[in-house]
């Protein structure tokens, strides 16, 4: 452990003084019936929730709570849980992505201005992990991490049906006039059956899959169920050992180091993780200063397969995942393949390879040897070219693989707006062979660089049986989609980059084993349209969106806002009187 001496604990300076302030403090945290021995040195827990009801996936989480609760009272702390902003993907516009550096915001300051020595952090659904991770990471105090875990598998007509993939097919095929409005509208009610989040391995799972990849969660906080008790006695016991980290005097950043942002990075890799995963590390890691940069997710995950069998890549989902094992097979697997740091510190207080050297696997169809896998060679690829100078990237697990190399005519869409409007259009001039091109929908230009990455193809070319044509943009997809798509490229379109150039029927080359993205277009033609290009008028100058488009980076740099990079630490701040 880091430091076995006894601290003097953050909230001694609220609760241990014996002056107005400490009569203050405590008498006004009494007023719900706390004794005073409650205040005689025991570690303060937050317990940092994001239940809400407009957050569907983290419904549950009041439940959650108390099982943290308890676990913390167990092993004599004072727990205290306080709510920060919700982000939820599925309600939210213009999309959640957008709110996510203000709900670390909100988080940072919440624990800093607060008499917390140590917090457990309650997220489910895409966004309130790393939010609640980034704001936690700037102060730096003792962290475990708590996902809600993803919701059981979905079942119509006698199929499992995955949230988000399923989705995307399926409005494929009623666009295509495969499937009946009623028959969607029944597979509705059959895909999300009960608490959690997306059961595919989307964002949200991706994302659960981090937290113990970087150690920040307990053994198994990948994949257990939303609604299985093992979920509550997960929490239960990281109440307990949030109290331990705070006496061992264990920083978050103790956790959170460069070998445990590689063990992540691999993992994702191995499970076939969501793309928004490269933009959330990032982010994470700059907070803490720690360097992690698109060429490591590069450099990392090249040589890695991806073992799981699961929606969107392949067959099964989180449940089945689950049961097979879970994250601690991956873990395993990549040790025995030197492609783990082993020695990476975890929450429990064990290095991530005591914790997973001895993992089973009882399911070899859901969950695959790594001499055997699923697919092969499936980490991020990052790719460089004139059109994407500061990079892009793309998930060779998800693409057609006949089509990682391939040059075609552009399609372009001016906006998200322009696409809707004329991609239904059967005058559209496109077949499978052309490259859909979207701008200004990174993170200045949509704003908040939506998942619309994964455009849906026209009608024309969906009744022909094509399923896949190659698609660009400097948007996000979701997690839980699939194609051949080349997403974040940067600059945007909105800040001036190349893509902002592209114009119908220019040539595009893309080469995923040679990394490179290229528009074959003459330098002296670009210029000349440069000098041409206006940026586009932002949506909003006021408020928070105001302060997110003059402030945001780009994608290569996680989309964090640039003045919270980098860690302030646990302040105490001044009196209130």
């Amino acid at each position: 452990m880091v430091n076995k001496k006894k601290p003097r604990l953050r909230s001694s300076e609220w609760f241990g003084r014996e002056d107005i302030y400490g009569f203050i403090y405590r008498s006004w945290t009494k007023n719900r019936g706390v004794p005073q021995d409650q205040f005689d040195g025991r570690p303060v827990i937050g317990i940092c929730n994001t239940w809400s009801e407009l957050t569907p996936c983290n419904t549950h989480f009041r439940v959650l709570a108390e099982h943290v609760r308890n676990g913390v009272l167990e092993a004599g702390g004072f727990p205290l849980e306080f709510p920060v902003t919700s982000l939820g993907e599925t309600l939210m516009r213009p999309t959640a992505m957008l709110y996510r550096n203000l709900a670390s915001m909100d988080v940072e300051e919440s624990i800093r201005a607060n008499p917390i020595d140590g917090v457990v952090l309650l997220m489910g659904c895409d966004k309130t992990t790393p939010s609640l991770i980034m704001g936690a990471a700037s102060v730096d105090l003792p962290t475990i991490g708590v996902s809600g875990g993803p919701m059981l598998s979905g079942k119509y007509r006698g199929h499992d049906i995955g949230s988000g993939t399923n989705v995307w097919s399926m409005s494929e095929e009623l666009r295509a006039g495969q499937i009946t409005l009623e028959e969607f509208h029944e597979a509705e009610s059959c895909m999300h059956r009960s608490h959690g989040h997306c059961m595919t391995m989307g964002t949200a799972s991706t994302m659960a899959s981090m937290v113990e990849a970087l150690g920040l969660g307990m053994p198994g906080n990948a994949a257990i169920p939303a609604v299985d008790a093992r979920r509550n006695v997960l929490a239960r016991q990281a109440g307990r050992r949030i109290v331990d980290l705070v006496k061992e005097r264990v920083p978050l950043s103790a956790l959170l180091t460069r070998p445990a942002f590689e063990n992540a990075i691999r993992v994702n890799a191995a499970i076939g993780g969501s793309t928004n995963a490269v933009i959330h590390l990032i982010a994470i890691a700059g907070r803490l200063g720690v360097k992690l940069s698109l060429d490591d997710w590069d450099a990392l995950g090249k040589g890695v397969h991806t073992l799981v069998n699961l929606m969107p890549n392949g067959k099964y989902l989180m449940e089945d995942f689950y049961y097979a094992g879970g994250l601690p097979v991956i873990i395993r697997e990549l040790g025995n393949r030197a492609m783990l740091n082993k020695s990476a510190l975890t929450a429990n207080g064990k290095t991530i390879w005591e914790n997973n050297k001895r993992a089973p696997c009882w399911n070899t169809d859901v969950i695959m040897p790594f001499e055997k896998p699923f697919k092969r060679n499936t980490g991020i690829a990052v790719l460089r070219g004139n059109l994407c100078p500061n990079g892009a990237i793309i998930k060779p697990s998800a693409a057609t693989p006949k089509l990682m190399k391939h040059k075609g005519r552009a399609v372009v869409f001016e906006n998200i707006e322009d696409f809707h409007r004329r991609i239904d259009d059967p005058k559209l001039d496109i077949d499978e062979s052309c490259v859909m091109v979207l701008k200004n929908c990174g993170p200045k230009g949509y704003p908040g660089m939506a998942e619309v990455g994964n455009m849906p193809l026209p009608p024309k070319v969906l009744k022909r049986g094509i399923t896949d044509m190659v698609r660009i943009s400097d948007a996000r997809m979701s997690g839980t989609a699939y194609g051949t798509v080349v997403l974040h490229a940067a600059p945007e379109a909105a800040a001036g980059g190349p893509l902002a150039l592209v114009k119908n029927g220019d040539l595009i080359e893309l080469d995923v084993a040679k990394r490179r993205l290229h528009l074959h277009v003459p330098e002296a033609e670009l210029a000349r349209r440069r000098k041409r290009w206006k940026a586009p008028k932002p949506a909003m100058r006021r408020g928070y969106w105001k302060l997110y488009i003059d402030h945001v980076l780009q994608a290569d740099r996680g989309a964090d806002l640039d003045f919270l990079v980098g860690r302030t630490g646990p302040l105490v701040p001044r009196d209130n009187h």
